[in-house]
């Protein structure tokens, strides 16, 4: 279980530097564009899907209901 919560923090940590400099450099100038041109939408968002890109390959228990 400490293993997916530090997965899982290593992922909004990633991801919200991935964020930041996906704004950073690329972002939106007209400031039309809902996630990237603010650079605490394009951080959280970038954290929020670093999280759940890491955390989502861990493999759940599986019970065996394989009874004879």
């Amino acid at each position: 279980m400490k293993k997916f919560w530090l997965t899982t923090l290593s992922g909004l940590v990633l991801g919200g530097i991935l964020g930041f400099i996906y704004w950073k450099f690329v972002g939106c100038e007209s400031g039309a564009c809902a996630i990237t041109s603010s650079p605490i939408n394009s951080t959280g968002y970038g954290m929020l899907m670093g999280a759940l890109a890491l955390s989502s390959g861990w493999p759940k228990k599986s019970r065996n209901t394989n009874q004879s």
